[in-house]
């Protein structure tokens, strides 16, 4: 079938050049996106074979190890030196120098590797190592070929590539350009691997929920909206997996948790993104301080195995992540920072705000009192915590799934977890009361917005059923990752974050 090439040449005399030199390697009988090439090592091993074969070597010996390799990956540097050329591949494990002699490989192969190769390439290569006169570990190479030809040559200054628009966007490129943006995303796998193994050895079982539902709820956030054609209903991508979690736990399993993609239709910023990762666990008889324990130590724990420490620099603070935790009244933190009490307007938004305006607080104005308190927490507060601490004790009003402490009727068995001035784990002693639940729900409908809780009335009958006490934990699994790995964007630990149309 004759190929239509005219898409491609609009990128360019580069693109055109490449092109050319595609159809140099199908007329020569080669194909140019082989099915399979061969590769016995990566770069790392080959260099290690050698390392190990010098030192099987009798201490004082002349003599060369003897070690073949098949070697493949990105062509990023080319050297034609003549009759001899230096090249580097570049795989998933490293880096590895090529060595090709004109009068080994022939006049023909020897050309159309300096002429008919580029710098994207994909290459396998096949040969014997030595080192160079400057100590580095080279193929001697005998034989090669083509693996991937890439028709466009990679951005100017690819090797430092800096543009945040085209990191993000072209994640492949910042992947390519940037080995410390590819580590980034080597240490958030390992994140979730370690946070896998400390809930997994806990007696946590790992289950899966639904990602469209019929109602959202679990969190207060405003969500995507769908429309299933089949049944010709509304759904909803979850904002939390909450509620079926804890449905569960009526079912009669004691440890659930789940790692998953949550949706919120909400703003972009540094902190966040409208789909993000999240960790939640339920466990039957524990309550918010069982929770505090929890996390302190498996953030700990994760620390420990991903970086072998629990010291750490987030812009660079020094931080220890080490238990225990600090913990916090969130009224007397507020009182600290402010010099308010908000119980005396308890209940009355106009007297916080009042309060607010009379000290000349930063704040925004609230719909209701809670918001009005979870404001201060945010602007007062937070921005002054460095190392791990819970604030615990939250209003009543804005917190609709906890379970109310009972020296207390005002607030709730909740805490929020912080870092360098970074939420990123909530939880609470979760409400088991149906009757309560039911009231919450309800009362959530009288000044309802897009981020209040809905009805949900099988929520409702499942907690019918006897829920015993609960614990609940929700941790972010994106801002874990900025933290471990000392980034202050969301979307530098998110391969492909969210980003605006083009003009």
């Amino acid at each position: 079938m004759e190929q239509d090439l005219s898409y491609f040449v609009n990128f360019g005399e580069q693109v055109e050049q490449r092109l050319n030199k595609l159809s140099s390697f199908t007329e020569n009988g080669q194909l140019p996106y082989p099915p399979r090439v061969p590769r016995e090592q990566t770069t790392a091993e080959a260099i290690q074979m050698y390392k190990a074969a010098e030192a099987d070597l009798p201490e004082g010996s002349e003599e060369k190890p003897q070690v073949n390799v098949a070697v493949a990956g990105r062509l990023v540097a080319i050297r034609n030196m003549g009759k001899s050329t230096f090249a580097h591949l570049e795989d998933g494990a490293g880096r590895l120098q090529l060595y090709l002699r004109k009068d080994e490989l022939g006049e023909t192969l020897y050309q159309q590797f300096n002429k008919d190769f580029d710098l994207g390439d994909f290459v396998a290569a096949q040969g014997h190592l030595f080192r160079t006169r400057t100590g580095e570990v080279t193929v001697h190479v005998t034989a090669f070929q083509l693996a991937s030809k890439a028709l466009h040559p990679l951005p100017e200054k690819w090797h430092g590539l800096k543009d945040t628009e085209t990191r993000y966007r072209q994640r492949y490129l910042d992947l390519i350009a940037n080995p410390e943006v590819r580590d980034i995303f080597v240490k958030r796998s390992k994140i979730i691997t370690a946070m896998r193994k400390f809930l997994d050895s806990q007696g946590f079982l790992e289950v899966e929920t639904p990602t469209l539902q019929p109602l959202y709820g679990g969190a207060m956030a405003r969500p995507f909206v769908t429309h299933h054609n089949a049944l010709n209903m509304r759904l909803y991508l979850r904002i939390a997996d909450e509620l079926y979690l804890k449905r569960l736990i009526v079912g009669g399993f004691e440890k659930v948790y789940e790692i998953c993609k949550d949706f919120r239709n909400e703003g972009i910023s540094t902190r966040h993104n409208p789909e993000f990762t999240m960790m939640e666990c339920y466990w039957a008889y524990a309550d918010y301080e069982d929770m505090m324990r929890l996390t302190e130590n498996m953030v700990a724990f994760i620390a420990q195995e991903v970086l072998g420490t629990t010291r750490i620099v987030f812009e660079g603070k020094e931080i220890d992540l080490a238990t225990p935790w600090r913990r916090l009244n969130l009224a007397e933190s507020i009182k600290q920072q402010t010099e308010i009490d908000i119980f005396e307007t308890y209940g009355d938004v106009k007297a916080l705000w009042a309060e607010c305006q009379k000290l000349k607080l930063n704040v925004s104005p609230q719909p209701n009192w809670g918001k009005l308190v979870g404001e201060l927490l945010g602007e007062y507060v937070e921005p002054t915590i460095v190392n791990p601490t819970f604030i615990h004790t939250f209003p009543l009003e804005i917190s609709p799934l906890s379970k109310q402490n009972p020296a207390d009727p005002r607030v709730v068995e909740r805490f929020e977890a912080f870092v360098a001035g970074m939420e990123f784990a909530n939880a609470y002693s979760e409400l088991n009361d149906p009757v309560i639940q039911r009231q919450r729900f309800l009362e959530q409908q009288k000044d309802a917005d897009e981020e209040s809780h809905v009805m949900d009335d099988d929520y409702i009958m499942a907690l019918m059923q006897g829920m015993p006490p609960t614990g609940g934990l929700g941790l972010g699994v994106d801002r874990l990752t900025m933290l471990l790995t000392d980034q202050q964007s969301i979307r530098e630990v998110i391969l492909f974050p969210q980003m605006r149309p083009r003009e």
